[in-house]
């Protein structure tokens, strides 16, 4: 019985496909700085075109470009180091008298529910002064055993931090002629559809990120003042780091909440001040989740609002915290490919015919 040529080479495809799945998941490890470095490159791959424009070569718009992005990064991280250094020790006196104040409140009305609520402070206090002023050998060991465990990890973390901007600024040099040789490889009679199909994702993405940027802006600006509304002293650095940092889904906003309730608490005599706080951070994450990103991502997108939360829930699901931060770009991707699968279909026999 002769083979389909047609069946065959579909299946060849496929095969080649699940190969190309599997070889990936073996080396998701190793591959990892080069897919973060090539997402890098995409995103500053702009500003290296611009400088262009004004006969500042590849090579030194790439290292500008890069510069840049890591005095970013060190200044977020510059907003919250000066805030945990400066205020966690004070924890150890401040947390303990907020826990008699509750206590007070707390401990008649639940009482009323017949439920018997008492903290026992003293055994906080000394946790606290355990914790936040421990003995110096203590320390070091608990250090060295932390090391000793992750040790691996670390340096994983470290190469992956080193090498992903070495192989980011290489990438960005050669941005234009890696793109000329992945598209050689495509066959001719190929060419001008994978080539569109680029075009479209390109454009895609490009709006993905606009919209990311303006939700990032916006949040910061909320944050900054609502918290100095509320009476919190730090309002500008924790507000501008929240805000910043949401580029990161959920992390970035626990991270700036867990800042902000720790300067509240030492900050403000009572706990309403802190509850203030927690409702400036619930109100910002409502806006979030329920307005910025679904209108001005997922409307840049093309994403409905419904489908932009589905994708996070959906993507968070399968692959993790790694899923939620790849869960709108992918979707942009995927909303590409499956619009040129649509018009492929309603143009084949398949579909016309009666």
């Amino acid at each position: 019985m002769p083979i389909n040529p047609k069946l065959l080479s579909s299946f060849m495809w496929l095969a080649l496909t699940a190969a190309a799945v599997w070889l990936l998941s073996v080396l998701a490890p190793v591959l990892t700085p080069f897919i973060l470095a090539a997402v890098l490159a995409y995103a500053l791959h702009p500003g290296v075109v611009w400088m262009a424009k004004f006969r500042i070569p590849e090579w030194l718009g790439a290292g500008i470009v890069l510069v840049v992005l890591l005095v970013v990064a060190s200044a977020l991280l510059l907003l919250v180091v000066p805030v945990v250094t400066k205020q966690l020790p004070l924890l150890r006196d401040q947390i303990p008298a907020m826990l008699v104040q509750f206590n007070n409140w707390a401990t008649p009305l639940a009482a009323r529910f017949g439920l018997d609520l008492n903290i026992d402070v003293e055994m906080v206090r000394q946790s606290l002064r355990t914790l936040l002023a421990g003995h110096g050998s203590d320390v070091l060991q608990t250090l060295a055993t932390s090391l000793r465990i992750g040790g691996s990890a670390l340096m994983a973390v470290l190469g992956n931090v080193v090498l992903t901007p070495i192989v980011a600024y290489y990438l960005l040099i050669d941005y234009e002629r890696v793109l000329t040789k992945a598209m050689r490889a495509v066959p001719a009679r190929w060419r001008g559809t994978v080539g569109s199909f680029f075009t479209d994702v390109d454009h895609m993405l490009g709006q993905y990120l606009h919209g990311q940027v303006l939700v990032m802006l916006i949040l910061a600006v909320f944050y900054v003042i609502a918290l100095a509304f509320v009476g919190l002293k730090l309002a500008l650095p924790i507000g501008l780091f929240t805000g910043l940092a949401v580029f990161v889904p959920y992390l970035g906003f626990g991270l700036g909440l867990v800042l902000a309730l720790l300067a509240a608490a030492l900050q403000f005599q009572d706990v309403s001040g802190v509850l203030w706080v927690a409702g400036v951070y619930g109100v910002g994450q409502m806006a979030e989740s329920l307005w910025l990103t679904p209108r001005l991502l997922g409307e840049r997108i093309g994403l409905h609002p419904i489908m932009v939360i589905f994708a996070l829930m959906a993507f968070g699901h399968l692959f993790g915290f790694v899923g939620v931060l790849i869960a709108l770009p992918a979707s942009a991707v995927l909303l590409v490919a499956f619009g040129r699968l649509r018009t492929t279909y309603l143009t084949s026999d398949l579909y016309r015919a009666p």
